[in-house]
């Protein structure tokens, strides 16, 4: 039980600052962005708890922050109502943990399964985002996942009858029919004006309208979700993949790296402390020096980049040559290091490497 709450914690955390990141880098509306936080954490953290510890996490997060990316797109980019963000959400969903190879659809049953459980969890991911814009709109909000929920799976099962392996030659009856209740539903919201459209038009034009955006919500934003999250996590799978086979690399890497690393930044401190003292018994050595050990730690990183930091600049042949000195021995130590690390871990590396080719071959 400990293992799984801490694996929906690393994907919540995950999905969440990708999001809220994304989020802000887009628009700057709280809500819009909770909104599709929530979506990325309820949908990655489900998804990810049915996959387990066997790449549960890698596909709670992908499947998480792609639902919770386009939900901020489409709420805060392009400005749309909740009738154009729903529909497109749920397939979506369904149609990234299909190309993902993370559930067998092999008939309507298994569809409504996938769908059922996406839908709850898109219900669930709306709630913080309902609460804190429209409290009295929340429950209607909330709801319409799981009401589109028989419609959905009718329709990614239409699309899907003809793969092989599809069990199902017709669709069952009970599922056409609650099915049929969405468009019914939104029927009659529009004859009793419960959906407003101020379009301006009367009469033809506006029963016209009516199916349009019915047309629209109902078939052609759930088809393009489905297809486009199937397409992509197709794409995105062997792609994958690979970063799969180089987490063995990465752990004999990670030992060296780290202490490359601790090298690298004793080098930067102590030149800090050298340049810090030099400007203190020599002042203008520096032109623009500050007083400060973060302006010098600054200074020190920038020139171990070998890139000019443009608050500080060396005068003095004496500051120049500790820059010198201080350019030398960074160079020298990340040449000697990678040298010796891929010497020390040469065969490590080959044996991976063997050990992916008769996986390969088998």
């Amino acid at each position: 039980m400990s293992r799984l709450i801490w694996l929906g914690v690393r994907i919540a955390a995950a999905v969440a600052l990708f999001v809220a990141t994304c989020g802000y880098a887009i628009i700057g509306n709280h809500t819009d962005v909770l909104l599709g936080v929530g979506c990325a954490v309820a949908v990655g953290v489900g998804v990810g708890l049915r996959g387990g510890s066997s790449g549960g996490l890698w596909t709670g997060i992908l499947v998480g922050s792609l639902v919770g990316a386009v939900t901020v797109f489409l709420a805060g980019a392009l400005s749309v109502g909740w009738g154009v963000i729903i529909p497109p959400l749920l397939p979506l969903a369904v149609g990234l943990i299909d190309g993902l190879g993370r559930s067998s659809l092999s008939g309507y049953r298994d569809v409504v399964r996938e769908a059922f459980i996406l839908a709850v969890l898109l219900s669930v991911g709306f709630i913080p985002a309902l609460i804190a814009g429209d409290v009295s709109q929340a429950p209607l909000v909330a709801a319409v996942p799981l009401v589109a929920m028989p419609w959905t799976a009718l329709l990614i099962g239409l699309l899907s009858r003809r793969r092989e392996g599809w069990g199902d030659a017709r669709p069952p009856r009970l599922l056409v029919f609650g099915a049929l209740a969405l468009p019914v539903l939104m029927g009659f919201a529009f004859g009793f004006g419960i959906i407003r459209e101020d379009v301006g038009l009367s009469g033809v034009g506006h029963v016209l309208w009516i199916a349009f955006t019915m047309t629209l919500s109902l078939v052609l934003l759930p088809v393009v979700g489905f297809l486009v999250g199937r397409a992509a996590a197709r794409w995105l799978r062997p792609r994958l993949e690979v970063y799969g086979q180089l987490v063995a690399y990465l752990r004999v890497m990670w030992v060296p790296i780290g202490g490359f690393a601790i090298g690298y930044m004793t080098i930067i401190f102590l030149f800090a402390g050298f340049y810090g003292t030099l400007e203190r018994f020599s002042p203008g050595a520096f032109a623009n020096a500050g007083t400060g050990l973060a302006e010098w730690v600054s200074f020190s990183f920038f020139t171990a980049l070998a890139q000019d930091y443009a608050a500080i600049v060396p005068v003095s042949a004496a500051a120049r040559t500790l820059v010198g000195i201080h350019l030398i021995l960074s160079v020298g130590w990340a040449l000697v290091l990678f040298a010796a690390v891929m010497t020390s871990i040469e065969p490590k590396l080959a044996q991976i490497a063997r050990r992916h080719a008769e996986e390969d071959g088998d």
